[in-house]
């Protein structure tokens, strides 16, 4: 037998002839099948979805969010601890995912009548905690792993805390992968509003150049940039603002401008000195000192309220009106001394000179009881009537310390001097 060869069994014959027998039942299958779709109509096309429709069908669930509550990875990001940071995000899930705090708080629940413990969930992002901290390697590395930059877990972005913290490394970082600069937060706040310390002027700087709206309003209050920056008495921040054209006759829900604003904000002796830059500033600008709020309080109403004579004058010499009243009919002058307690140390006669040299009328003289403890303010007052007024209260002062009674003296001899003649009150002339 050639090697070339080998014996076919009974049984290998027979499967080869099956296999031959199935080839040519399906060859016969197949022709079949041709000649009759030759033959038949071809069948209409499948009907196509409208537009709308087609378009909800191809929308694809989201993937649902990781939530986390474990504070050792809250501290991870918060700290910046980069090891930490790396071994958290071996998991791509915690890229964006929501961290949420739990507080006990005691809320009052009217239907029961009494306070309850209530479970309040606070979320933020892992790009949130290091935004809000100034963590820059962080940021970039979560940035770099596809964190959403506009993400607002519990109503703010990253943004919004990198502008509160003054870190301008991070808004810079931010706002190159696209953080929208103008966003709103849940209460309303824009980040060039959350730009509120000497610290974050950098952070408006880039806000600005950015392409931010300089005159973006906060959602209730309609504040502006130049408000809360005017209010803060932040120089630096009011410069660039009014230099990327901030609207300074803006009003908010109240009707004020930034420089009522400044004007009620500077209530601090110590900070009188920042505040009258900004309004100085203002006034450059195109300020008007005579804009009133809803209540009819002016500027002018607010820098007498808080007893500051070099913005009083200021505002006076740039043509505020020293005898409005306000709504409640209340003048400056009548503001002023409804602080003179409050401010004994503060050149009260100052400003009442000043008042009445721009044309305040002389106060009701029952409004003289409130400048009691000021001697000069009184004198000065005093000399605005053309005859001194029945004044009983005088008598009744009570001498309890040495320091009232040189006041109480003083006082008695201005009345006793106006009344006999004596001579005039020298330093008290109206100009």
């Amino acid at each position: 037998m050639s090697k070339d060869t080998f014996p076919f069994t009974s049984t290998s014959l027979r499967s080869l002839r099956l296999e031959q027998e199935y080839q040519e039942w399906e060859n016969a299958r197949q022709a079949l099948a041709q000649r009759r779709a030759m033959t038949r109509a071809p069948l209409p096309r499948a009907p196509r979805l409208p537009p709308r429709q087609q378009r909800l069908q191809e929308i694809r669930a989201p993937a649902p969010q990781v939530r986390c509550r474990d504070t050792t990875i809250h501290n991870t990001f918060m700290c910046g601890d980069m090891k930490g940071v790396y071994a958290v995000l071996k998991d791509p899930a915690m890229v964006n995912a929501l961290m949420e705090t739990v507080h006990e708080e005691m809320v009052w629940a009217p239907e029961m009548g009494m306070w309850t413990l209530s479970s309040k969930v606070k979320q933020t992002s892992a790009l949130r905690l290091a935004a809000s901290q100034g963590h820059t390697g962080c940021v970039e590395e979560l940035l770099f792993r596809g964190a959403e930059v506009n993400a607002d877990p519990g109503g703010t972005t990253a943004l919004h805390d990198a502008c509160i913290g003054g870190h301008a490394v991070c808004v810079q970082l931010l706002l190159s992968h696209g953080a929208d600069p103008d966003k709103l937060a849940a209460d309303g706040s824009a980040p060039l509003h959350l730009c509120t310390s000497a610290q974050s002027f950098l952070c408006a700087k880039l806000l600005l150049e950015e392409g931010a709206d300089v005159n973006v309003r906060m959602r209730e209050s309609r504040l502006t940039p130049l408000h809360v920056a005017a209010r803060r008495g932040l120089e630096e921040h009011v410069d660039i603002f009014l230099s990327h054209g901030a609207d300074v006759l803006a009003t908010n829900q109240e009707g004020e401008t930034p420089l009522n604003t400044a004007c009620s904000a500077a209530d601090r002796p110590s900070d009188a000195g920042r505040y009258l830059r900004v309004i100085q500033r203002l006034l450059d600008a195109g300020a008007d000192p005579r804009t009133a709020g809803r209540k009819n309080h002016t500027p002018l109403h607010n820098a007498c309220a808080n007893c500051s004579p070099r913005i009083v004058d200021v505002l006076l010499k740039h043509g505020a009106k020293a005898d409005v009243a306000n709504c409640a009919e209340y003048t400056p002058m009548d503001c002023l001394l409804q602080v003179a307690e409050d401010y004994p140390d503060q050149q009260l006669e100052a400003i009442a000179r000043s008042l009445l040299n721009y044309g305040a009328k002389p106060v009701s003289p029952k409004m003289l009881k409130q400048c009691a403890l000021s001697p000069a303010t009184l004198e000065v007052l005093l000399n605005s009537y053309t005859s001194v007024p029945h004044c009983e209260w005088m008598d009744s002062l009570s001498a309890e310390t040495s320091e009232f009674e040189n006041c109480c003296n003083k006082i008695k001899r201005a009345v006793r001097v106006v009344k006999t003649g004596e001579g005039r009150f020298s330093g008290t002339e109206l100009g």
